[in-house]
């Protein structure tokens, strides 16, 4: 008994082992998603986008093709140009036995991954660069809109136009801008039908004649071109092509209000012969303690100016300037050129009016060049003097003037000239020079060569000495604890004439040093090399 129920046993476990090979066989021909094991490395390969599991698949190849059909059908599902963060992970390993996903399982599952990774609507621009300025637009219209708008601020007519051109020189796709003039093409297309006979001749005598007995009494507007000559811009314009978010863009009024505004801009003003501080200011809407503030050489209202310094001003200037020459028909009084008579006996300090001027009257036409409401100068064409300007006549010495040094070595510089809290009991509120703090016995000397006029005591300055110089001006050196020099001697420059010390009126061990021009005190530090 025992034995028969072993060799049913066997039997059941025989039939099951062939089952299930029968099993595994079938399973073999019916289900393909199943990959056979071969020894062939790599088999299946787990796909991962963008950080995100999205299947399995049988190679790399496959994965890389799917990837290819989803990002086309996202892109198809947008109206716009879109573009998507595609990165694509693919890991290998040998199975036995694996199960993969199907090829739109997995394209599923990556566009649901890029849809989520698209990044924000690019679509075709234009940048406009102003020198340092940028504005970015969507359309060459716009460009051309943005770019006409401070044209026509001054061209009434309607006569210039913007024009962009590619620019060949340069490797990206650039255009330069450009402003143009229909009645200029008119002109030069007239100069190309000019007639086959010009004025030779006797023609060209009789006419030449006729205008020489005509004279300049009388200007016929008709034989001027007067009004608008030309336009340019005053600026660098470049209009570059890209792609770019919609989000980056520039609404077209803002652009324009941008870029045709007045804003206040720092130039350089050269001071010119007869220019003061006041005029300079209100010539250029500032107010005196503005123009200070803007020029740290300028101490205050009284401060010198020469010919030929530079002061910072302010201008109101748009981003985008536009140069242009208009021809005017202008009556005006004016000035004649001051006339100099040169005097090698005085320095270039010194001067006297030998005349006044008196203002003429003339009819002139004249070409004026703008740089967008500044004129920058202009060329008469012609001239009708009504009265004769008389001009102003001066007599100037031609000798250069003595310089000045600052009197010590280092130092500590503790006051300077003007108006100041009383520093000690008998002292001046205000300062007519300037001081250094420095050891008493520190050398003094000359500023600028010259006569020594007073060497001694003096009230307040304690041991002082004063210095008259060729150019006019006198030198004084105060409160000194030796004097080395003695009155009218004569001194170099740069010559040691005393010591420092701490003597009359004084608040501790310092040089007290002023310059006089005409007996009057003036601040030192603007006449100090």
């Amino acid at each position: 008994m025992r034995n028969k129920d072993y060799r049913f046993s066997k039997s059941i476990r025989l039939s099951f082992w062939k089952a299930a090979m029968a099993a595994a066989g079938i399973a073999a021909l019916f289900l393909p998603c199943y990959t056979p094991f071969t020894s062939t490395g790599n088999n299946m390969f787990s796909v991962s986008l963008n950080g995100q599991e999205v299947g399995r698949v049988e190679s790399k190849a496959v994965a890389e093709e799917i990837l290819r059909d989803a990002r086309r059908e996202v892109a198809r599902q947008s109206e716009e140009l879109v573009f998507l963060d595609a990165d694509l992970e693919v890991t290998g390993q040998e199975v036995l036995y694996g199960l993969v996903d199907t090829k739109e399982d997995v394209r599923n599952a990556m566009m649901e991954v890029l849809k989520g990774s698209v990044r924000p609507s690019m679509q075709q621009a234009f940048t406009v660069k102003i020198n340092d300025f940028t504005v970015n637009l969507g359309s060459l219209t716009d460009v051309l809109t943005l770019l006409q708008a401070p044209i026509d601020k001054y061209d009434t007519t309607g006569d210039y136009k913007v024009s962009l051109t590619e620019d060949a020189d340069r490797e990206i796709n650039a255009l330069t801008a450009r402003v143009e003039s229909e009645s200029v093409t008119k002109e030069k297309l007239k100069e190309e039908e000019a007639p086959l006979y010009p004025e030779t001749g006797i023609f060209s005598t009789f006419t030449t004649i006729y205008r020489e007995e005509e004279g300049t009494e009388y200007l016929d507007m008709e034989d001027y071109n007067i009004g608008l000559i030309s336009m340019e811009f005053g600026d660098t314009v470049e209009v570059v092509e890209t792609y770019m978010s919609t989000a980056l863009l520039s609404d077209l009024s803002a652009a324009i209000e941008e870029v045709t505004k007045e804003q206040e801009t720092n130039k350089i003003y050269e001071v010119q012969s007869g220019d003061t501080l006041s005029e300079i200011s209100e010539q250029n809407g500032l107010s005196m303690e503005e123009l200070i503030a803007m020029n740290p050489t300028i101490e205050n209202e009284n401060s010198m100016i020469r010919v030929g310094d530079e002061i910072i001003i302010t201008v109101p200037e748009p981003e985008l300037s536009v140069n242009r020459v208009e021809e005017l028909y202008i009556e005006e009084y004016y000035d004649a050129p001051i006339e100099y008579v040169p005097n090698d006996e005085w320095y270039t300090t010194q001067t006297k009016t030998l005349q006044q001027p008196s203002a003429g009257y003339r009819r002139i036409v004249a070409l004026v060049n703008y740089r967008n409401n500044e004129e920058t100068g202009r060329e008469i064409i012609m001239e009708d003097v009504v009265m004769e300007a008389v001009p102003k006549i001066v007599e100037r010495g031609t000798k250069i003037p003595p310089t000045y040094i600052k009197p010590i070595s280092g130092g500590r510089f503790t006051s300077g000239f003007g108006r100041r809290k009383r520093p000690t009991k008998g002292a001046s509120t205000y300062h007519k020079g300037v001081d250094w703090s420095t050891p008493v016995g520190t050398a003094v000397m000359a500023s600028s060569g010259g006569t020594v006029v007073k060497a001694g005591w003096g009230t307040g300055y304690g041991n002082v000495v004063y210095i008259q110089h060729a150019d006019g001006r006198q030198t004084r050196y105060g409160h000194l604890s030796k004097i080395l020099v003695s009155v009218g001697q004569h001194v170099s420059q740069g010559q040691k004439i005393a010591l420092s010390g701490n003597t009359g009126v004084s608040t501790g061990p310092h040089l007290h040093f002023e310059i006089l021009i005409n007996g009057v005190q003036v601040n030192p530090l603007n006449y100090l090399n």
